[in-house]
């Protein structure tokens, strides 16, 4: 196995673009606005880390653990996170579009008003996520949990939620227009003035 890298933990407005972090030991590291644009940080530990407004864009960050980690804001665009841990992470108002979250764990994880267009989140844990104002136009969420996930006046516009699981889930006002919802399970969810394409559902009883 790989011995982890320990980085010095104030990194503040640091150029690490391109650069070979894989399984480095950043707990708890300020990395704000840290340039890591193409990094490969895979298995990496960020738990904790301070990473608002940090330069993620296209970084590798497969398997690595960002729990409880700060990353408002943060550029986040065309990452790969696959399976990787945000649990409890705030990432509310951070770039994800077309990020790659398949598998990655965001239970209760903050993504007010993040930009998740046509992110892969297909299988990811979402139970208890804050996806409020969130834009998940195009985004792929089949067979994702988002039990009880607060998706308030979310833009899920066109959409894969096919399977999902939206038990208990709050959609109050969210606009699921040309979403596939085939097969999702909708039982006790809020939909109190959602959008929704009624005639083309097919909801798993």
């Amino acid at each position: 196995m790989q011995e982890k890298i320990r980085l010095l933990a104030d990194l503040r407005w640091a150029d690490l673009s391109g650069a070979d972090l894989r399984v480095a030991f950043l707990r708890e590291a300020d990395l704000r606005r840290a340039d890591l644009r193409e990094a490969d940080l895979s298995g990496a530990d960020l738990s904790g880390a301070d990473l608002r407004w940090a330069g993620l864009r296209r970084a590798d960050l497969r398997e690595a653990d960002l729990s409880w980690a700060d990353l408002r804001r943060a550029d986040l665009s065309g990452a790969d996170l696959s399976a990787a841990d945000l649990r409890e992470a705030d990432l509310s108002v951070a770039d994800l579009s077309a990020a790659f979250l398949r598998g990655a764990d965001l239970r209760w994880a903050d993504l007010r008003g993040a930009d998740l267009r046509w992110a892969d989140l297909s299988v990811a844990f979402l139970r208890g996520a804050d996806l409020s104002w969130a834009d998940l136009r195009g985004a792929f969420l089949s067979e994702a949990d988002l039990s009880w996930a607060d998706l308030r006046r979310a833009d899920l516009r066109a959409a894969d939620l096919g399977a999902a699981d939206l038990r208990r889930a709050d959609l109050r006002e969210a606009d699921l227009s040309w979403a596939d919802l085939s097969e999702a399970d909708l039982s006790g969810a809020f939909l109190r003035g959602a959008k929704i394409d009624w005639p083309d559902l097919n909801l798993r009883k």
